[in-house]
């Protein structure tokens, strides 16, 4: 019997589970009253509310006895399988199971997920404000923004939707779109028709890390909490059974992905010889990200030089522009298919690489692959200020971690280096005191290997 035999729902009162005893039954108990959702509604809301609560905990627990005294202890997930070749492989997805439709906090509401509004950059700001915050997976408890705080939750918060949809009620409010068109923004769904709660999985794709377009900068929810990592294509396991999806709901429509005020051109100007300001930088951050990481030996700065124009060059020529429309400073064009997410990127082979910098250069010194020196721990945190700092987020920024700098980077360390520091570290799947936001020795041979 399904949850939906259960119609109307029976009335009983939730039990205090005894803080005392252990066995698997109490044990279910507790961890099902933890990721309860709390109550939110009055007179017969509050029934309705109830009684579905009273579901959850149903489900919850007997999942949990089903474990046996396992259930009493930790709830992280078991480690994830080896992926084969490619990502792929025949294991079972992420322990990452959904909850149902529902309204903002859980209410008992009917929720159709209004498709609002919405452009690219702020699906990515509001998946990004998960992973700042660390929220916690769980698949009945809701974040403070009212969203369920499991796979299918952050995709309907990153996306505005007026409530929780599931992986299977996604597509609803998308249009179904093939690999070579994925811009940050949309989606990969995988749906389990053999396990549809608990064995599908959706990611919010960030963008391509390679020119190969064999990995991607996935968000996700997934146990035990908000992860941003290099993920491989299209995921870890069941790779082949991933569906690419796009917001019906994007602001100036399903292709373009439209803009805001922050994304408007600002005016050629702004670039060029003696330029020095703000959006160079994003000029270089947005370029790196499409496969122009290779032209600069540093930055991107707010200094224009010559890499500027080498990479934006690369990019207008790889849109099929010539002549006067590819001459290295940026228009009005260049820079809507930047911000947007539009076009192709950076061709590898298609422009030559800059000359490497000359011996005894910081990128060119270090062991004999070029990887510059460990410079020590104490380069780095509270106070510091020195170029091992300013090095380290702009390598950072070519491996498609500079998602926290809002200015720089630069000499001095900040919060945003911590941070940026931090979601490479996640990404090699380290945890804990190894995923700190401080740079080890290991931390920094991988990042300029």
């Amino acid at each position: 019997m399904t949850l939906t035999d259960l119609s109307p729902l029976p009335e009983f009162d939730e039990i205090e589970p005894g803080e005392d005893c252990t066995c698997g039954g109490c044990g279910a108990r507790r961890l099902a009253r933890l990721h309860a959702a709390p109550v939110h509604e009055g007179g017969h809301a509050a029934a309705r509310s109830l009684r579905r609560r009273a579901a959850v905990l149903v489900a919850a627990v007997g999942t949990a006895i089903a474990g046996g005294t396992a259930a009493a202890g930790s709830a992280a997930a078991a480690p994830a399988p080896t992926p084969g070749p490619g990502g792929s492989s025949t294991a079972q997805p992420p322990a990452s199971p959904q909850g149902e439709v529902s309204g903002l906090y859980g209410e008992d509401q009917e929720a159709r997920g209004a498709a609002v509004p919405v452009t690219r950059a702020q699906i990515i700001q509001r998946a990004q404000s998960w992973v700042d915050q660390r929220v916690p997976y769980s698949m009945g408890r809701y974040w403070s923004d009212g969203y369920r705080q499991d796979c299918s939750g952050f995709v309907s918060m990153a996306w505005g939707l007026d409530s929780s949809q599931t992986t299977w009620t996604l597509p609803d409010f998308a249009e179904r779109i093939g690999k070579n068109d994925l811009q940050p923004g949309d989606v990969l769904i995988y749906n389990n028709p053999a396990n549809p709660q608990a064995g599908s999985h959706v990611t919010l794709f960030g963008g391509w890390t390679d020119s190969s377009r064999t990995r991607y900068l996935a968000y996700e929810q997934t146990s035990p909490g908000t992860k941003k990592r290099d993920t491989p294509y299209a995921y870890w396991n069941n790779s082949a059974g991933y569906v690419p999806y796009r917001y019906t709901g994007l602001s100036g429509g399903s292709s373009d992905g439209g803009g805001t005020s922050a994304d408007a051109f600002p005016g050629a100007d702004k670039f060029g010889p003696g330029a020095n300001n703000a959006y160079v930088t994003r000029l270089g951050r947005m370029l790196v990200q499409r496969g122009g990481a290779r032209f600069y030996s540093e930055g991107p700065g707010p200094r224009w030089g010559e890499a500027d124009r080498r990479a934006t060059q690369a990019f207008q020529l790889a849109q099929g522009w010539r002549g006067a429309e590819a001459d290295g400073i940026p228009g009005k064009d260049t820079w809507a298919y930047l911000v947007n997410g539009k076009g192709r990127d950076i061709d590898a082979a298609g422009v030559p690489s800059p000359p490497p910098p000359p011996p005894g250069t910081a990128t060119g010194t270090g062991t004999a692959t070029g990887t510059p020196a460990y410079p020590g721990r104490e380069a780095f945190g509270p106070g510091q200020d020195n170029d091992s700092v300013r090095q380290l987020g702009e390598q950072l920024v070519r491996k498609g971690y500079g998602g926290a700098y809002g200015v720089g980077p630069g000499p001095r360390w900040s919060e945003s280096d911590r941070r940026n520091v931090q979601a490479f570290q996640q990404a090699q799947g380290w945890t804990n005191a190894d995923a700190d936001g401080y740079p080890g020795p290991e931390t920094w041979r991988r990042l300029f290997s």
